[in-house]
């Protein structure tokens, strides 16, 4: 009797294992997943040794910072006043 409760419970452990797998939501890829695709979409055909190279500097490249980011958004601004000023601020610091 006792071998028989150890298989059954042997035999639906892994179902319970992969209903609760099936049931996790997806994560959200990370920066660097989102970085990736990016690089690879900017890659385009290039092949070999100029693609690693591009890869590598497209993927370790910085982001600027939210006050560099300010400062050549106001430069890019001048002379745009009003409504169309603030739309593009808003654009530019959203990229």
């Amino acid at each position: 009797m006792k071998k028989l409760i150890t298989v059954a419970a042997l035999a639906v452990f892994p179902f319970a294992v992969l209903a609760q797998a099936a049931s996790a939501p997806a994560k959200a890829p990370t920066a660097q997943q989102n970085r990736m695709v990016t690089c690879n979409q900017e890659a385009g055909d290039k092949k070999g040794a100029e693609r690693k190279t591009f890869m590598k500097s497209c993927l370790s490249a910085k982001k600027q910072s939210q006050q560099d980011k300010m400062k050549t958004c106001n430069k890019d601004a001048t002379g745009k006043k009003g409504d169309e000023r603030k739309a593009f601020m808003k654009e530019c610091l959203s990229k």
